[in-house]
């Protein structure tokens, strides 16, 4: 295998040749000491030969440590990003620094602040966008940056990491349907975020593709959070044509209709079809088992430090937009529709 030497020598160019991962060229490059001498001897060489050279360093010193920044933490999804990127890091040598923001700019200038004085390999936003000045910011500092499920339009200045939302709306709405439902609820995740109107428009091409009429009424807002599905689902079993089944577009506020469900004395899946989003680990253990759309949130934080780790050592990257597969996951919590509701 060669090396075009038209182009600059990448870590990963160097980690095919030598038949070893990426971070282990990386530890050589570094000057780290937890190498075999052999490999540390074999990388080493193809290193001189194809003439590697290190990407210019800021002023920081190499920290060993991965910044991960979500808007709030009190969510099981953010658990299964923050998984998805402490493998990748921990595999690479390097230390994950979690942090919670809470939308105030207070937090995100103390976050700043931080940076500036510990330094990092780079910064992994969820469910967030960069404002100029922490773009402007991270630049001067030489810091790259990605972003897991962008909160606004995704921006030139970072790559993005999300999932096929749109699709796998559609899909989910499609097998209600395919079930024999026709008048379908929907709640909705907070409107800023890219992945909510994505969902949300998903349910309604489904719609629109099978005849079925779009009902401002069935469409209820939402939070990703368990109180508002309970709040939205509390208010469709009690409209005049209440709805026969219900996609929520998160699994937290699927589950918040299942007590909507029972607090009005039905049951899912007999009475009212349930179906949410995300595929959490505790959603198959809930009775009935909850359908929902599987999103790859552990790989997408897999991704997300694999991205922002190559920038980090000056390698490219082949697209600046990824979205991961979402899968349908039928369970037992939609059925086929047995009895009219009344309010």
């Amino acid at each position: 295998m060669a090396v075009d030497d038209n182009r600059t020598v990448t870590i990963a160019a160097i980690a095919r040749l030598a038949g070893v991962s990426v971070p282990t060229v990386s530890r050589v490059v570094n000057g780290r000491s937890d190498v075999a001498p052999q490999t540390r001897e074999r990388v080493e060489e193809l290193l001189v030969r194809h003439g590697y050279r290190r990407r210019p360093q800021s002023t920081r010193a190499s920290s060993g440590l991965v910044d991960l920044v979500f808007n709030d933490l009190d969510s099981p999804w953010a658990v299964e990003i923050i998984r998805g990127v402490e493998d990748v890091a921990h595999a690479a040598g390097v230390g994950t620094v979690v942090s919670a923001i809470h939308r105030r700019t207070s937090a995100a200038k103390q976050w700043l602040d931080n940076i500036r004085t510990r330094s990092t390999e780079g910064v992994i936003f969820v469910t967030s966008t960069l404002e100029p000045p922490q773009q402007a910011e991270l630049r001067r500092l030489n810091i790259p940056a990605v972003i897991v499920d962008p909160a606004g339009v995704p921006s030139q200045e970072s790559p993005t990491i999300g999932a096929t939302n749109w699709v796998g709306s559609l899909r989910a709405t499609e097998y209600l349907i395919g079930l024999g439902h026709r008048r379908i609820g929907f709640v909705a995740g907070p409107p800023q975020l890219m992945c909510s109107r994505a969902r949300l428009d998903g349910y309604r091409a489904a719609l629109e593709a099978a005849g079925l009429p779009l009902d401002d009424a069935l469409i209820r807002p939402g939070n990703f959070y368990h109180e508002a599905g309970f709040a939205a689902g509390t208010h469709l079993l009690g409209l005049s044509g209440p709805p026969t089944a219900i996609f929520a577009s998160s699994d937290q506020m699927a589950l918040g209709v299942y007590e909507a469900v029972r607090r009005r004395g039905l049951r899912v899946a007999d009475d009212v079809s349930v179906v949410g989003f995300d595929d959490l680990p505790e959603v198959r253990w809930c009775s009935p088992p909850l359908t929902t759309v599987r999103q790859p949130l552990a790989e997408m934080g897999m991704l997300a430090a694999r991205t922002v780790l190559r920038l980090a050592n000056g390698e490219k990257i082949e697209s600046p937009r990824v979205e991961l597969a979402t899968e349908l996951v039928v369970r037992d919590s939609a059925a086929p529709p047995r009895t009219r509701l009344t309010a």
